[in-house]
């Protein structure tokens, strides 16, 4: 094999960035990393974890509320008392 300098040959050198290239492919690493781990809870955590989280706004108790009327989970009784006790809140 030969080496950077020798007469007419080429071979390895300093290597990837004159001898810095360790902290790049470490810095590489730590990015793959990072991103695989993301990737890795969004998949498994699924959409309840983000829950409150930015870019994902928690529903009010009013909103709950109004959907429980909407799906004719509670009648419109209860719905003006519960909504009448959130307002007092």
């Amino acid at each position: 094999m030969m080496w950077y300098g020798q007469p007419g040959g080429w071979g390895w050198g300093y290597g990837m960035m004159g001898g810095w290239g360790w902290v790049f492919m470490l810095l590489l690493l730590i990015v793959f990393v990072a991103i695989v781990a993301g990737l890795l809870r969004d998949l498994f955590a699924g959409p309840r974890a983000h829950r409150g989280a930015a870019g994902f706004p928690s529903a009010s108790a009013r909103d709950i509320l109004d959907e429980r009327f909407a799906r004719g989970e509670i009648d419109a009784d209860e719905y003006k008392r519960r909504r009448a006790e959130l307002v007092s809140r």
